[in-house]
C-alpha cells in the first residue's frame, strides 16, 4: 500500500516546462523488458507463462474442511481456481473431484455433507458447491474481498467476512435470492471466522488490527513559511515535550545505541513512534510521556483532538440473534487464524511486531514475536502466549540453524483436538507444524510442506490433514501419540516455475532470518504492508551519495546525500516493485539486488543472499499485480458520484470533522490533470499532481533531456530504472521519490479529527498524514471548496493505474509515465445462470471481445464438468473438446436449474487455461479425458 507523494513545505524541483534543466529528471515509461498480453498491460520476461497466470499472492484463510462423517475433504486450490474433493474414508486421500469455482478461492466450509461454500477473494463471490453431483448450484455476490465464510445461528445462517470492506455479510442459505444482511465491523480488515459451540456467536479475527502505534510529527520548521502551515505539527521538536524539542531525541540515557558516526553532518528532524502501554500511556521508546501530546490537552500541537483514541481490535464479537458486535484487543498486530476450544475459550494465532524501538541494529533478527492468545468466550483480557519460548530476544538476532529450525514463523492456522487437550498451529513461513496445550505450552514439532496453512481434524481417527500451500500438497498427520506424518497427497498446481523458485525468499523464516521465525514476509505480508511504520535507521550507519540518482532540482533546494538517521518509514507493498527503481521511500536502493545485506543486517541471518537468489526474488516479484480495484466500474471506469464514508472535512473550508460529500472521481482526474499547484508558494506555478506523479502508475519520470531530445534513461547494471526523486517532501528527509498513487484505499483509516481511530499510521512516506482529504487540504493544493478534496478523494481511492489518460513527450507538464502492473475491474467477476444477470454477462462479454478481460464458463453435462472460452479471433466459445465451439446464446440455452453454468471473467491470456486447458499444453481436458491422457499433467497428452 503505497501512500500519496507530499509536495509541502519547500518543493524543491525546477518547474517542468519552465525551466528546460528540469528535462534532467521529468517523466517517461519504465523501459523494461515487457511483453504485451494484448490489453496493453505489460508482463515482465522471460515469464512466457505469466499471460496465462496473474499473481496476486493473496494467502489461504480456511482453505481445507472435512465433512461431519469424516469421509470427504474439501480443499481451495487457490492458483487453478478450483475445489479439490477428496475421498478420505479409506487410508489415504483419494481425489474423486476437481470444482471449477472463482478466482483465487480462499476458503471452504461444509454446511452438509453434499454442499461445500467456497469463498473467491478476487472474484468477491461464493460458490455453492454441489459436492455429489460436482457443480457449482449458484454464485452469491458480496462485498469486496471476501475472506472466509461459517454457519450460524437459529435458524441457520452464513456469515461471510468481507475484509476490504470491513463488514460481515450475513445471507440465507434457506432463500439465496434474499439479499445479504450487512454487519459492519469497526476495525481493518476482517479476515478469519469461528463459532461458538452454542452456534450464537461468530468470532472475526481482525487482520490488520494494529499494535496500539501511532506516530508523532517532526521535522517541519515553525518560519510562518508553507512549513509552518502545513499537517502534522512537529510536536517531536515541541519544546514542552518530554524530551525538550531535541530531535530526533536519544534513544538511551546519556547517548545514542549504537552511537553516533561522528563523521555525518547532523541528522534531520524526523518523526517518532509511540505506543500505548498497558499503564494507558502514550510513551516512546525510551519510556517518556507523550500522552498530553497524543490525548490529553495538548494533543491539538500534535493535530489530533483531546481525548484521541487508537482502537486496538483485534477479535470481533458478533451475536447472530441481534447482530451487536463487541471487540477484544491486547493480542497482536496481525491476526491471521482462529478457532474455538471444546470448553469456549476463543484463540487467535498471529504475529506482533515491535516497531516501537528505533535502529535497525536494536532490531535486528528480533523485530516481532509470534504469538497466540485465547480470550474466554471472547470476553477479558488476553492471555497471550509465545509461540516460540526457546527463542531469546535480548542476544544479536542470531542463533545456531539447529535452534533455528525449531521456530514457527507467519502461523496460518490453528484447530483444537475435539478433547480439547492439543491444539495445532501451521507455520507457513517455518514449514512446520507445532501442538499447542491448553496453557500456551508448546509441544511437539513436525516438518511439513513448503507452506502449511489450513488444517482439518478428524478427532475419531486421530487424524490431522494440513493443505501445503506453496508446494499443492495435503499432509496427513497422525496424532495418536505424538504427531507423524504417514502421507503427502499433491494435487495440479499451474504455479509458473519463477513463482515457485523465488517466493521462498519471501516467506521461508528458517532459511532467511537469523532466530528462525521472521522473514521479508513478517512486516511486507503477502508482498503487500503490516500498515506499520518503522525507523530502521543507524546512528552508527554512514552517508550514501545522492549523485547516480535522477533527482528534479531548482535554484534553491538541491537533492541531499541520504543520512542513515532518516526516521520512521511506512512499509512499502512490493506489488509492481520491479521496473519502477530506485527503491525505498526515499530512492535510496538502486535495485532490489541491494537489499541482499537486509537478510543479514535486518532478519539476522548469517550472510546476505547470494546473486543467484536475488534474481530468483526479482524474478517471483516482478509476477506480483494489483488486484481489481473494488471503487472502479465492470468498464473499469472512474466513479461519477462515490460515497465517501469514514472521510471527513480537515478545516481548511469551514469546520473539521465532518463527513465528505459523495465525490466524483471522474472531476477528480480533471483536477489531478489540469489545476496548478499554489504558484506562491516555492515558485510551483505551472505545475499539476500529474506533472511528477505521471500517469498511469502514479510514480515518477524516468526520462533526461539530451540536447533538444527527451529520452530514456538507460537501464543500470542491474536492469534498474532511474524514477525521479525530488529535492523536498515537505517533511524531514530532502531528498525523497515521487511514489505510485496505487492501493490508496488500503491505507485509510487513520483519523485525527475524530476522537476514535482504526489505525495508527496513513499517508506521507512515514505515515504521519493521517487521511487522503488531509493530504489534498495541505496549502500547496489549489482546491477551492470541500467538493474538490470529496473529487479528488475518490478519484485517488480509484487509482489503479489502468485505463488513465497516457501522456505525451509534447506536453512538459504530462509526460508518459512508466506502465502499470494490476488488473481490470472486472476480473474474476461471475455469473451463475439460469440464476444470474444476462445483462451482467452481456456486459463482460462486450469486455472479452475488446479484449480487455477473457471470459470463460464451466458446468456439468452429461455427468462431465465442461469447459469453455471465448476465443475473440471467431467470436465463438471454444469448448474443452477440441474443434467444438458455441455462440453465447447456445451457452445460455444450455442453462438450467439442475445445468447450471457459471461465467468467469479472467485476465486476459489466461481464459484458455483457465477455461478448456488446465494443464496448458494444447489439447482441451474434455479431449484428454476421451483419449485417456491426464488434463491436469503438461507431461500427459494424446
Amino acid at each position: 500500500m503505497q501512500q500519496v507523494h507530499r509536495f509541502g513545505k519547500q518543493v524543491g524541483f525546477v518547474i517542468c516546462g519552465v525551466l528546460a534543466v528540469a528535462l534532467a529528471g521529468c517523466s517517461g515509461s519504465s523501459g523494461d523488458d515487457t511483453q504485451d498480453n494484448g490489453d496493453g498491460d505489460p508482463q515482465p520476461e522471460p515469464f512466457e507463462t505469466q499471460t496465462q497466470f496473474a499473481n496476486w499472492e493473496n494467502a489461504p484463510i480456511h482453505p481445507i474442511d472435512l465433512s461431519a462423517d469424516g469421509a470427504t475433504l474439501c480443499v481451495c486450490n487457490l492458483p487453478d481456481g478450483r475445489l479439490e474433493v477428496f475421498d478420505v474414508s479409506g487410508d489415504l486421500p483419494v481425489l474423486v473431484a476437481s470444482i471449477p469455482v472463482g478466482i483465487d478461492p480462499v476458503s471452504v466450509r461444509l454446511r452438509t455433507a453434499g454442499e461445500a461454500w467456497v469463498v473467491n477473494h478476487i472474484s468477491d463471490s461464493v460458490s455453492v458447491v454441489d459436492i455429489v453431483e460436482r457443480r457449482v448450484v449458484r454464485t452469491l455476490q458480496t462485498a469486496d474481498e471476501p475472506c472466509d465464510v461459517v454457519f450460524a445461528g437459529d435458524p441457520l445462517r452464513a456469515f461471510v467476512s468481507c475484509s476490504q470492506a470491513n463488514m460481515l455479510q450475513r445471507f440465507d442459505p434457506a432463500d439465496l435470492d434474499a439479499a445479504p444482511v450487512d454487519i459492519p465491523i469497526a476495525a481493518e480488515d476482517p479476515r478469519a471466522l469461528a463459532v461458538s459451540e452454542d452456534g450464537g456467536t461468530v468470532y472475526a479475527a481482525v487482520f490488520e488490527s494494529g499494535n496500539a502505534t501511532t506516530i508523532l510529527g517532526g521535522g517541519i520548521d515553525d518560519s510562518g513559511t508553507l512549513a509552518g502551515d502545513g499537517f502534522p505539527p512537529n510536536v517531536v521538536s515541541d519544546g514542552d515535550g518530554p524530551h525538550g524539542g531535541a530531535n530526533p531525541p536519544e534513544n538511551t540515557t546519556g547517548g545514542f545505541t549504537p552511537g553516533l558516526n561522528t563523521d555525518n553532518p547532523t541528522p534531520p528532524p524526523v518523526g517518532l513512534i509511540v505506543k500505548h502501554n498497558s499503564d494507558g500511556k502514550w510513551v516512546d521508546d525510551t519510556g517518556a510521556d507523550w500522552t498530553e501530546f497524543v490525548s490529553g490537552g495538548l494533543a491539538s500541537r500534535s493535530g489530533r483532538v483531546s481525548g484521541w483514541t487508537l482502537l486496538d481490535r483485534d477479535l470481533a464479537v458478533v451475536d447472530t440473534d441481534t447482530l451487536d458486535v463487541e471487540y477484544r484487543g491486547g493480542c497482536m498486530n496481525l491476526c491471521m487464524a482462529l478457532t474455538v476450544r471444546p470448553g469456549g475459550d476463543v484463540w487467535l494465532v498471529g504475529t506482533d511486531a515491535t516497531n516501537d524501538v528505533r535502529f535497525e541494529p536494536n532490531l535486528r533478527g528480533r523485530f516481532l514475536r509470534v504469538n497466540a492468545a485465547a480470550l474466554t468466550d471472547g470476553n477479558g483480557d488476553a492471555a497471550v502466549f509465545d509461540l516460540n519460548p526457546h527463542l531469546a530476544y535480548d542476544g544479536d538476532g542470531n542463533v545456531p540453524v539447529g535452534t533455528r529450525v525449531q521456530a514457527i514463523g507467519d502461523p496460518r492456522g490453528i484447530v483444537w483436538h475435539p478433547s480439547g487437550d492439543r491444539g495445532f498451529v501451521t507455520g507457513m513461513g517455518s514449514n512446520n507444524l507445532v501442538s499447542i496445550a491448553p496453557d500456551g505450552t508448546r509441544n511437539a514439532r513436525l516438518a511439513l510442506g513448503a507452506g502449511p496453512t489450513g488444517l482439518a481434524i478428524d478427532g475419531v481417527r486421530d487424524r490431522l490433514y494440513v493443505l501445503n500451500r506453496f508446494d499443492a500438497s495435503v499432509s496427513v498427520v497422525d496424532v495418536s501419540g505424538g504427531m507423524d506424518e504417514v502421507a503427502r497427497v499433491p494435487f495440479f498446481d499451474p504455479t509458473p516455475d519463477a513463482i515457485r523458485a523465488g517466493r521462498p525468499h519471501l516467506y521461508n523464516t528458517h532459511d532467511t532470518s537469523g532466530l528462525g521465525h521472521a522473514s521479508c514476509a513478517s512486516c511486507h505480508v503477502d508482498a503487500r504492508t503490516d500498515r506499520l511504520s518503522w525507523d530502521l535507521g543507524d546512528p552508527s550507519g554512514e552517508m550514501k551519495s545522492v549523485d547516480e540518482q535522477n533527482c528534479l532540482t531548482d535554484v534553491l533546494v538541491a537533492c541531499e546525500d541520504f543520512h542513515p538517521m532518516k526516521g520512521p518509514m511506512f512499509t512499502q507493498t512490493l506489488q509492481d516493485i520491479i521496473g519502477k527503481e530506485p527503491f525505498h521511500w526515499r530512492g535510496d536502493r538502486d535495485g532490489l539486488e541491494e537489499f541482499d545485506g537486509a537478510f543479514s543486517s535486518l532478519l539476522g541471518d548469517d550472510t546476505a543472499l547470494v546473486p543467484a537468489k536475488m534474481q530468483e526474488f526479482e524474478n517471483f516479484l516482478a509476477t506480483v499485480r494489483f488486484p481489481p480495484n473494488p471503487f472502479r466500474s465492470v468498464e473499469n471506469g472512474l466513479p461519477a458520484n462515490l460515497p465517501l464514508p469514514g472521510h471527513f472535512t480537515t478545516g481548511r473550508f469551514g469546520a473539521s470533522g465532518q463527513p465528505l460529500p459523495d465525490g466524483d472521481a471522474q472531476r477528480g482526474l480533471l483536477i489531478y490533470r489540469t489545476a496548478d499547484l499554489d504558484g506562491s508558494l516555492q515558485g510551483l506555478g505551472g505545475l499539476q499532481c500529474v506533472t511528477c506523479h505521471t500517469l498511469p502508475a502514479g510514480i515518477g519520470p524516468d526520462l533526461q533531456l539530451d540536447g533538444a531530445l527527451i529520452e530514456e534513461i538507460p537501464p543500470g547494471p542491474n536492469g534498474e530504472r532511474h524514477h525521479s526523486l525530488v529535492s523536498v517532501d515537505g517533511s524531514t528527509n530532502v531528498s525523497m521519490k515521487v511514489p505510485q498513487l496505487r492501493s490508496l484505499y488500503e491505507k485509510v483509516g487513520f483519523e485525527m479529527t475524530q476522537t476514535e481511530s482504526l489505525a495508527g499510521f496513513g499517508f506521507l512516506h512515514d505515515g504521519s498524514i493521517d487521511s487522503l482529504a488531509r493530504f489534498v487540504s495541505e496549502p500547496v493544493f489549489e482546491v477551492e471548496s470541500v467538493q474538490d478534496i470529496s473529487d479528488l478523494v475518490a478519484f485517488l481511492l480509484a487509482f489503479s493505474g489502468s485505463d488513465l489518460p497516457d501522456g505525451s513527450l509534447g506536453d512538459l507538464n504530462e509526460l508518459p509515465g512508466p506502465a502499470s502492473r494490476d488488473t481490470h475491474a472486472a476480473v474474476g467477476m461471475q455469473q451463475t445462470l439460469p440464476s444470474g444477470s444476462v445483462a451482467m454477462l452481456d456486459r463482460l462479454q462486450a469486455l472479452a471481445v475488446s479484449g480487455e478481460i477473457d471470459l470463460v464458463a464451466h458446468g456439468v453435462r452429461d455427468g462431465e464438468n465442461r469447459g469453455w472460452f471465448f476465443d475473440r479471433a471467431n467470436g465463438r466459445f471454444a469448448s474443452d473438446r477440441n474443434d467444438e465451439t458455441a455462440t453465447l446464446a447456445e451457452l445460455r440455452e444450455l442453462a438450467a436449474p439442475g445445468a447450471e453454468l457459471t461465467f468467469t471473467a479472467v485476465f486476459a491470456g489466461s481464459g484458455r487455461r483457465i477455461g478448456i486447458d488446465r494443464d496448458a499444453d494444447g489439447f482441451g481436458n474434455a479431449t484428454e479425458r476421451d483419449l485417456g491422457t491426464d488434463p491436469a499433467d503438461a507431461a500427459s497428452h494424446p
